[in-house]
């Protein structure tokens, strides 16, 4: 079975994502977090983020792997844990060079099918429904008012970035908001066949209690 859970940044869906995983005894993929990965990798080799070509074949030579499960999960490039490393704010801030180039997108997508296919999988990122799963048993679109959404990565930033400010983080939002729903490869969309919960006033436990009964209507069925 496969759950896929699209939205924007710091609509909740992350939290949602390992929750249910661990709750439902599934496998996590952190589709955002491959991305990461092979930017972070890219950025360290010193390639070129123009170049379609070379981050293709820089793909093609790159392991991307999970080891552990929930709060322990770890992400691996080559053997190295990178977990912390592609959480960086210059990670953050060159990803979408990555994710925009269709060649890499057509990798990553295979790679996630591949990974999703050993096991039972609740997949999170902005084209899972649309691209990867679009025959996912379950799939949602999480969403929330930006502002939320940047109090949320804001007091997320805070304790470890003490330079960071509440401005930045919505101008930040606002500008990923814009990147994942225009770019011409896999945009942010709802598919017609989501089921759209708008977390704004609602706390994590009504949300993973609401999609929780949703995917047991499955399960049960």
């Amino acid at each position: 079975m496969i759950i896929a859970i699209d939205g924007p940044a710091g609509s909740g869906k992350s939290t949602i994502a390992r929750m249910l995983a661990k709750r439902l005894d599934f496998r996590y993929l952190d589709t955002g977090a491959m991305y990461r990965a092979l930017t972070w990798k890219a950025m360290q080799k010193g390639v070129n983020l123009e170049d379609e070509n070379a981050l293709c074949r820089l793909m093609d030579e790159t392991t991307i792997e999970f080891q552990g499960k929930d709060k322990n999960l770890n992400v691996f490039v080559d053997g190295n844990n990178v977990t912390r490393e592609i959480r960086l704010p210059a990670i953050t801030n060159n990803i979408h060079y990555i994710s925009n180039k269709p060649g890499v997108r057509q990798r990553m997508v295979k790679l996630q099918q591949k990974l999703a296919a050993t096991g039972n999988t609740v997949a999170e990122g902005r084209d899972m429904g649309s691209v990867v799963f679009p025959n996912a048993e379950r799939k949602f679109f999480l969403d929330a008012d930006i502002e939320e959404r940047a109090k949320r990565r804001y007091a997320e930033f805070k304790p470890s970035h003490k330079e960071v400010f509440y401005a930045d983080v919505i101008k930040d939002i606002e500008t990923r908001d814009m990147r994942d729903t225009t770019r011409n490869n896999s945009p942010l969309v709802k598919g017609s066949d989501a089921i759209y919960i708008n977390t704004t006033k609602l706390t994590i436990e009504e949300v993973f209690n609401m999609m929780l009964k949703e995917i047991e209507a499955i399960i049960h069925k």
